[in-house]
């Protein structure tokens, strides 16, 4: 009997990868040195970089009404802030447009 973790001569077994449902055989690979950074998924890591420019947005614009001389330049942040919490829907809707357009029949409603 293997173990679940080995094939059948003992060695190790590699895990299987997730495929990328976004665009199937399609990855984005940044290698540094041994390792690498593979980028699947690209909605979702693009709605996640979003997400922190948002929170960058708004920390920067709430510290810059602590005086009155910056109160101006918050506002501008804030105002960034509120239009980039606009793109997130469209990340969502392009994702979900592109699914149905390749036909792969997943279900995005718990994306995000």
């Amino acid at each position: 009997m293997t173990h679940p973790e080995t094939t059948g001569d003992g060695e190790a077994r590699k895990a299987p990868t997730a495929p990328d449902h976004d665009h199937p055989g399609r990855t984005v690979e940044l290698r540094l040195g041994r390792e690498e950074i593979v980028l699947r998924h690209r909605y979702e890591a693009l709605s996640i970089v979003n997400d922190v420019l948002i929170a960058g947005w708004f920390a920067t614009g709430s510290i810059l009404f602590f005086q009155e001389s910056t109160t101006r330049l918050g506002t501008w942040m804030f105002l960034i802030g509120s239009i980039q919490l606009g793109i997130r829907p469209v990340i969502r809707l392009s994702r979900l447009v592109h699914i149905r357009r390749r036909g792969s029949g997943l279900d995005s409603s718990a994306d995000f």
